[in-house]
């Protein structure tokens, strides 16, 4: 009666899980279709291709401060009661005066212009490396959190795994009880453990429900929908050789990393502004405008005149003060700005030396916790056949065999996570260096959905 007794709570909670699972539209995608969907869907890296277009837009503009305005319009201007002629004296007039054409309008700051334009230029490139470096960043979240995703759903078939075996171990003692062979106090043990196992599965549900929800976000998809991965199971992946010295692989990161470009590219802009502030003000500033148009008008009692009229002026000139010549502050303000990417650009460099030796000793001694976990799953594995066997002969405990499900459960999740991790670190050690982390084609069909 027991038996069955459990037996209906483990089929309404797979029925109770089925029903949830229902609910939700599944999706099942592959690492490929992962890796490219993050190189076109990731918003992070879609608001950095913004940034660069609006970078060349800025760029564009500073062209146009070479080139003078053109102002067409209409003037008109009053006069009424006291006015003084050129000679000094105070007269009653009541006049005015109206004009009618365009006017050209240059003020041209050609050492500003010029060096401007010089740092906006760099300020286009150090975008477009950024741009790089948000792609590599979004890859490598994406790969990482579709490895999460398959720890995750790995995690609970190894869990499942545990519920069955401890089930159908209670099964057996209830079975033995009833015949008068076998201790009620193992039976309740084995019950415990199975109830363990059960909270074991649903946490594993509840991560794996997780990791699909982070991932659906990173790559812009349908976060309500539930993704499952294509892959059935998790093998150590070589992006990278194992054998080479660090110090190669710092020198690839060094000549590679798209940071290291835009930092080298803002210091580029710093330094061209400095020059703007230091030299710019040396180079006159040229002022030009040009009227042609119509003028009219005249006093009250005299008919009103309209003629052509032209007025040009010409000037060449230095400014003095804010802005100009001897302005110290602003020149103190772009040596600050200037000594500031150098001195980050030294701490990228530090940043990146310590990055690629973190990776590369992680993925050494992943590699070597994989071989151990693997002896360990097989160690455990025997051992639990073994346990298994004894009972048969009325020879084993039951806290045995529970000893020996649960060192073989923790030996699977051990080797999932060091597996998992492993690739994770593989492809942190690529991002790490500059190279690409994508390996494998995409696949065609993208996210597959499975016919229900």
């Amino acid at each position: 009666m027991r038996f069955i007794q459990r037996f209906a709570f483990l089929l309404l909670l797979s029925v109770a899980m089925r029903g949830q699972a229902e609910t939700n539209e599944i999706a099942r995608i592959d690492l490929p279709t992962a890796l490219r969907l993050a190189g076109a869907q990731n918003l992070d890296l879609r608001i950095a291709r913004e940034r660069l277009a609006e970078a060349k837009a800025n760029y564009q503009s500073t062209l146009w401060q070479f080139f003078p305005w053109v102002s067409p319009g209409i003037s008109y201007k009053r006069h009424d009661d006291l006015i003084q002629t050129v000679e000094g004296n105070i007269i009653d007039v009541h006049k005015d005066s109206y004009s009618v054409g365009p006017s050209i309008i240059g003020q041209l700051d050609l050492g500003d212009a010029i060096y401007r334009r010089l740092a906006a230029r760099q300020l286009v490139k150090a975008t477009d490396f950024a741009v790089e470096t948000q792609r590599q960043d979004a890859i490598l979240a994406a790969a990482q959190g579709y490895f999460d995703l398959a720890k995750a759903r790995l995690a609970v078939g190894v869990a499942g795994q545990a519920v069955a075996i401890s089930s159908n171990y209670s099964a057996q003692l209830e079975q033995a009880l009833t015949a008068g062979l076998a201790f009620k106090g193992d039976l309740l043990r084995v019950r415990v453990e199975t109830d363990r196992n059960l909270i074991t599965l649903r946490q594993a549900e509840e991560q794996q429900r997780l990791a699909a929800a982070r991932l659906a976000e990173l790559l812009h998809l349908n976060i309500a929908s539930e993704l499952l991965p294509s892959d059935t199971d998790l093998v150590p992946l070589s992006l990278i050789a194992t054998n080479a010295t660090a110090d190669s692989l710092v020198a690839q990161a060094l000549a590679s990393r798209p940071e290291l470009k835009t930092t080298r590219a803002l210091a580029e802009s710093a330094r061209n502004s400095r020059q703007g502030a230091v030299y710019g003000p040396l180079i006159p500033a040229l002022g030009a405008q040009i009227f042609v148009g119509g003028l009219g008008g005249g006093k009250d009692s005299d008919p009103g005149t309209f003629g052509r009229s032209e007025d040009y002026q010409l000037t060449l000139g230095w400014r003095l003060g804010p802005g100009g010549l001897f302005d110290r502050s602003r020149i103190h303000a772009s040596e600050s700005r200037l000594e500031i990417a150098r001195l980050t650009e030294t701490k990228l460099l530090d940043q990146i030396t310590r990055q690629v030796v973190e990776t590369l000793t992680r993925v050494h001694s992943l590699n070597d916790q994989i071989v151990t976990a693997q002896r360990a799953a097989q160690s455990a594995e025997e051992s639990l056949r073994l346990d298994l066997q004894r009972k048969e002969f009325g020879i084993g405990a039951a806290l045995e065999t529970i000893q020996a499900e649960q060192e073989l459960t923790r030996a699977r999740l051990e080797l999932l996570n060091a597996i998992a991790e492993q690739n994770r670190a593989q492809y942190a050690l690529s991002r790490a260096i500059g190279g690409e982390a994508e390996k494998s084609k995409p696949s065609d069909s993208g996210v597959s959905r499975p016919k229900r």
